[in-house]
């Protein structure tokens, strides 16, 4: 499947479990599950510290390039030299890959962020040293390499997070010592100054040294402004006006979830999209108690929040709901499943972020079902003669498609075992991922129509594309049949 998730999940070395997490009353009970890991290709070359999956189904990888040697070279006999290197001043290995093909890439990428554009390019912003004003672009073609563009930055951006804007432009928030934001690529004369956010450096965790704000939690509201978290807290932003909407409460317990007590967040699925009010809910789950970044430094490595904060952010009174994980978890990652479940993967048991700063790895991976407790994993193979084909549009080549529109769609089963009413068409962000958080992640169930039989087990149906750039900004997606909880192969779409 042309996937980030399973992309995600085949990059992993070992075979592991999935445990289910449903919720009773607020506490999560884990049962057992069928998917397990598959190794794919036993060393990629570099470690994966940023992640973007493009639209011509590969994954771009970066990892700093000031840490010495990777273990993949490039090609005919390239190397990238740097005098003020405090590795190697002369580096012939890559330092980026698509899948496991080698990229140049000439600056510092260490800790910084990115997204897609709406032509599908791969904008990277950031990083330190020689990097931390650079942008990079990467068109996913087979001859491509990355393209650097030095001080279109206005500032230094480590740990910032980037989000597409509906205009199709990106805003890049916060990174150390900068509480502040701007915008990529810059159009008017008020793009070439940035903009100050008080909550940022009222979120900054001045006292243990921590700062706990980076890599702040950044989702489009349908309401076209943004939800914005950082530490244990959140506002909703008017970033054109540069004016806080509306504050949100702080999570219960008040422990820090953003870097480097890190964990991590996600946009849960968007519904009913043609209804007049439109429901926003964000998850959170991990993170560490306030201080463990400092007693880690110490050698002290305290237990990860084992807690998922969940809140309607567009309720008229919002609160946080707290739910139980079956364990501690921080440095997580969390994936939205084209049936709307989310996999939280990866991350330590105990400490923080920061250079050996965590002790025992979580290996098995949770599954939060937010609607559907109990449904059974659906990648078993008992469950695929319950899985639909998308027949047209083919994935030959992506779909331009207009806001509004609505367009024919066919899907094919392999047996007569079909529920029309249990027919949903999710469309799906691929995001830029790093640092436990997946960037402009957004999982949105399209409108669609009555089920028409065709032909054998062939049905179609119209689908109707959100009306909204709010709620969609323009770029590439991932869309999916699925049926009774079972997704087909995604294929990829444009929205312009």
């Amino acid at each position: 499947m042309s996937t980030l998730q399973l992309k995600l999940l085949f990059l992993s070395f070992v075979f592991f479990h999935i445990l289910h997490l449903a919720t009773v009353n607020g506490v999560a009970i884990p049962t057992q599950g069928k998917g397990q890991w598959q190794l794919l290709q036993p060393n990629i070359g570099i470690v994966a510290m940023h992640m973007q999956l493009l639209h011509n189904d590969r994954v771009v990888i970066l990892d700093r390039t000031d840490f010495g040697f990777s273990n993949i070279s490039l090609p005919n006999g390239t190397c990238r030299h740097e005098p003020t290197e405090r590795a190697v001043k002369t580096d012939c290995t890559a330092h980026s890959v698509e899948s496991i093909h080698p990229l140049f890439v000439q600056t510092d990428v260490w800790c910084s962020s990115g997204s897609v554009d709406s032509f599908g390019r791969l904008v990277q912003t950031g990083g330190d040293s020689d990097g931390e004003r650079v942008v990079r672009t990467f068109h996913p073609c087979p001859t491509c390499n990355w393209n650097e563009l030095p001080n279109r930055l206005l500032v230094r951006r480590w740990y910032a997070t980037n989000h597409v804007l509906p205009g199709g432009r990106q805003i890049i928030i916060g990174g150390r010592a900068q509480f502040n934001y701007e915008f990529f690529p810059k159009k008017t004369s008020a793009d070439f100054r940035t903009h100050f956010l008080p909550f940022l450096k009222d979120t900054a965790d001045k006292l243990r040294e921590e700062e706990n704000n980076l890599y702040p939690f950044v989702f489009l509201n349908v309401d076209g402004n943004l939800f914005i978290f950082a530490d244990n807290r959140a506002i909703l932003f008017n970033y054109r006006n540069n004016t806080v909407i509306r504050t949100y409460p702080t999570i219960s317990g008040g422990d820090p979830r953003c870097y480097p007590s890190t964990g991590s967040a996600v946009l849960l699925p968007l519904k009913n999209l043609e209804a007049e009010s439109l429901e926003d809910e964000v998850l959170i789950c991990g993170g560490t108690t306030r201080g463990a970044f400092f007693r880690a430094g110490q050698g002290t490595f305290l237990t990860a929040l084992n807690t998922c904060a969940r809140m309607k952010i567009t309720d008229q009174d919002p609160e946080w709901v707290m739910e139980t994980m079956p364990g501690g978890r921080a440095m997580n990652d969390m994936i939205t499943l084209p049936n709307g479940d989310v996999l939280i993967i990866n991350g330590a048991s105990e400490g923080s972020a920061g250079f050996e700063y965590a002790v025992n790895p979580v290996f098995a991976p949770f599954l939060y079902k937010p609607n559907e407790p109990f449904l059974p994993p659906y990648l078993d193979a008992q469950f695929s003669h319950l899985r639909p084909s998308i027949v047209s549009p083919n994935n030959q080549s992506y779909s331009n498609l207009t806001y509004n529109q609505s367009f024919k769609m066919r899907i094919s089963f392999t047996d007569g075992t079909v529920a029309p009413d249990l027919v949903s068409m999710p469309m799906y962000a691929p995001p830029f991922n790093t640092h436990s958080f997946s960037m402009n992640q957004r999982l949105l169930e399209l409108k669609n129509g009555e089920l028409r039989h065709s032909e054998n087990l062939t049905f179609e149906f119209d689908v109707k594309i959100p009306c909204s750039l709010f709620l969609a900004p323009p770029g590439f997606y991932i869309l999916y049949a699925v049926h009774q909880g079972i997704p087909s192969e995604g294929i990829w779409i444009r929205l312009i």
